[in-house]
C-alpha cells in the first residue's frame, strides 16, 4: 500500500487522472455487477476505452493499475462469496442450531419430518477423504521420489509432464471410468453394493495424485545437492540418502502436498456424484464401514440444488454445507502454505 501511495505521489497530473479514471470505472463496474445494474456494461465499455488509451499513452502505469485492480477484484470476490454463503446459510443455523452439525443428536435427514442434519454428509466426506489420502499419499510421495532422485533426466522430462497432465482430465471422466469399470469390478470382488465410499475414495485418491506428486517433487528438488553429496560421501547408499536426508528435509513440503491433496479430495464433486448412491444416512453397521454408501457434502449440493425452491429450509441447508466446505478447504490451504513456508525457511537456514 505504501508503494502505491508513493507511486501516486510521483505521477504527473495527466497520469494521475488516467489512473484515477481507471480505478473509478473499475469500481463502478464491480459494484454494478454486484447489484446487477443495467448500466454495468456501459461502464465496462468505458473502463476498456480508458484502459486502451492508457495502454497507448502510459503503458507501464496502466499495467500497474490493471494488475492492482485484478488483485483487489479477486480478494473482493472471495470475500463476497464468503459473505453470501454465510447469509444464505444463517436461516438453517437459526432453525436447526448445532443439531445441523452435532454428531451426538438424531443425525437424521428427512425433509418430510423437518429433520435436517449434515452429519451423514460430513462423515461420508471424512471417510472418502481418508481412503483417498491412503491412496494419494504413499503413491504420490513414491512418484515424487522417483521423479526427483531416481529417474534419469530424459525419463524425468517425460514422466513429470505426464503426471501434471492427469490434473487436466475432467473429473467427470474419472467418475465415468469409476462408474463403468471400477465400481462393478470392486463390487464383485468384495461383494459390496455399488457406490461404496471405498470405491469413491480410490477414484478421488488417483485424482489427487498429480497435486501430491507435483508439490512433493518440488519440495524434494529443493533439497540442496550438497546435503545429498555429503551423505553419499559418508558411505550411505542412494536409498539411505533418500530415506534419511531427502525425505526428512523435505517433509514439510511433502506434508503440504498431502494437505493440498486432501483439499482436492474434499472438494471433488462430479466424480463422486456419478458413483455415489446418495443415501443420506450414516454407514451401517459400523460408522467406519467404508464399504457402505452414504453422501458427501459436495455430492449433497450437486444432487439437490436443481430441485430445491429458494428460500426453503432445504435451500439454506445446502448453503450451510457450502460454508462447511469453504471453511475446511480454506483452512487446509492456509495450513499447507504455512508448512511450505516453514520448509523454505528451514532450507535457507533461518
Amino acid at each position: 500500500m505504501l508503494a502505491i501511495i508513493r507511486t501516486a505521489a510521483e505521477l504527473d497530473r495527466p497520469s494521475l487522472l488516467l489512473a484515477l479514471a481507471q480505478i473509478l470505472f473499475a469500481t463502478v463496474v464491480f459494484v454494478g455487477f454486484v447489484v446487477q445494474s443495467a448500466w454495468t456494461i456501459t461502464f465496462l465499455y468505458g473502463f476498456l476505452m480508458i484502459a486502451g488509451i492508457g495502454w497507448v499513452a502510459r503503458q507501464a502505469l496502466t499495467a500497474k493499475v490493471v494488475t492492482f485492480l485484478m488483485t483487489v477484484a479477486t480478494l473482493s470476490t472471495l470475500g463476497l462469496i464468503a459473505v453470501f454463503l454465510v447469509m444464505e446459510a444463517l436461516p438453517a443455523f437459526r432453525t436447526a442450531g448445532l443439531d445441523l452439525v452435532w454428531p451426538f443428536g438424531s443425525n437424521e435427514w428427512s425433509t418430510s419430518a423437518e429433520q435436517y442434519s449434515l452429519v451423514p454428509m460430513i462423515w461420508g466426506t471424512a471417510l472418502t477423504t481418508a481412503v483417498a489420502i491412503l491412496v494419494a499419499a504413499p503413491f504420490g510421495v513414491a512418484g515424487a521420489l522417483f521423479i526427483s532422485d531416481i529417474a534419469p533426466d530424459w525419463l524425468r522430462e517425460i514422466v513429470k509432464p505426464a503426471v501434471e497432465l492427469l490434473a487436466g482430465i475432467p473429473s467427470i471422466v474419472y467418475g465415468f471410468i469409476g462408474f463403468t469399470l471400477i465400481n462393478p469390478y470392486v463390487g464383485n470382488l468384495l461383494s459390496i453394493n455399488p457406490g461404496a465410499l471405498f470405491v469413491i475414495g480410490l477414484v478421488i485418491g488417483f485424482m489427487a495424485l498429480p497435486t501430491v506428486v507435483s508439490v512433493a517433487e518440488d519440495a524434494l528438488s529443493a533439497v540442496p545437492e550438497s546435503m545429498k553429496d555429503g551423505s553419499l560421501a559418508m558411505g550411505a547408499t542412494e536409498w539411505q540418502t533418500m530415506k534419511s536426508v531427502s525425505v526428512p528435509t523435505a517433509f514439510s513440503g511433502i506434508s503440504a502436498g498431502v494437505l493440498l491433496g486432501i483439499g482436492r479430495a474434499i472438494g471433488e464433486t462430479m466424480a463422486a456424484t456419478v458413483m455415489i448412491s446418495h443415501s443420506r444416512r450414516l454407514p451401517r453397521p459400523e460408522l467406519y464401514n467404508a464399504f457402505d454408501s452414504t453422501e458427501t457434502l459436495t455430492t449433497f449440493i450437486a444432487a439437490s440444488y436443481g430441485h430445491v425452491t429458494p428460500g426453503e429450509m432445504f435451500w439454506s441447508t445446502l448453503f450451510a454445507a457450502g460454508v462447511l466446505l469453504l471453511v475446511i478447504v480454506t483452512g487446509l490451504g492456509i495450513v499447507s502454505s504455512l508448512i511450505e513456508r516453514r520448509m523454505h525457511r528451514k532450507l535457507e537456514g533461518q
